[in-house]
């Protein structure tokens, strides 16, 4: 007999310790077991990537809860470039709200900058166990002369903040002082020192990745205590060809790492 799974998605609301609402989908296949997904820059819980890890984890009778951090899609809060502190403190709240709603989260997922959110998170919190970094970048004072320009730090200084514009010409965002001082004082080196022994670090990188170098991952692997690097031949930035390859890799991953914990069985 074929026993057909219920999936429910529903959204869930959840307060950060600001007091802003962050809005999330919440996969919920009846598990206990629960995974949460970050996106990355400027990006939100809507994105290919997001949604399919999420359902390949339905599919597997494991929970998920993708959501916007706040600024960002759905959530409250205006958006700031740099924030990475701050994304770990949201990451708590969520993490807090389910491991307090009948659930044990069993791993933290995330992309790009989702990515060195979870690392961060895990340098900080050291009670989720299973940490997934998808496509994160080692280096922070790297990737921003693209974005902003090679004379970003005068201009800066000059103004106070540097507005990016779009092809159009119109303001996307604007970067202040301080929010680009916040992300060159992250330091993912130091902060990767920091992780547990205990705590599992899987590192996924597309070996074509166009916005953050395939090396960077190889330097996470240097440095993180008890880490796993799997590189996905041809695949970019956002896994445009490669999704249900990355949903794969990542689900075998979070069934060793479960496995491991139980331990030996009788």
């Amino acid at each position: 007999i074929c026993c057909i799974l219920s999936v429910v998605q529903k959204k869930v609301v959840i307060p950060n310790k600001y007091g802003e609402k962050l809005v999330g989908v919440l996969h919920e296949t009846g598990s206990s077991e629960i995974v949460i997904l970050c996106h990355g820059f400027r990006s939100t819980k809507e994105t290919n990537t997001m949604v399919n890890l999420s359902v390949a984890l339905e599919n597997e009778g494991i929970s998920a809860f993708r959501f916007d951090f706040a600024g960002n899609g759905e959530s409250e809060g205006s958006f700031q470039y740099g924030n990475y502190r701050r994304e770990a403190d949201d990451l708590h709240s969520v993490i807090q709200h389910f491991s307090g709603a009948n659930h044990k989260v069993r791993a933290i997922l995330g992309h790009s900058k989702g990515g060195n959110v979870v690392l961060l998170y895990a340098s900080k919190y050291h009670d989720i166990h299973t940490v997934i970094n998808v496509s994160g970048r080692y280096d922070l004072t790297k990737g921003i002369e693209e974005r902003l320009g090679t004379d970003y730090m005068q201009r800066i200084k000059e103004h106070g903040f540097i507005e990016v514009k779009n092809r159009e010409g119109s303001v996307c965002y604007r970067v202040t002082e301080e929010s680009l001082m916040e992300r060159l004082s992250t330091n993912m080196h130091e902060a990767c020192l920091q992780i547990d022994k205990e705590c599992r670090v899987f590192t996924v990188h597309g070996s074509h990745d166009e916005i953050i170098n395939v090396e960077d991952a190889v330097e996470f692997d240097k440095i993180i205590p008890n880490h796993k690097l799997h590189i996905i031949e041809g695949a970019d930035h956002g896994y445009t060809h490669h999704q249900e390859n990355l949903a794969s890799i990542v689900l075998g991953f979070i069934k060793e790492a479960s496995a491991a914990e139980q331990g030996p069985t009788q």
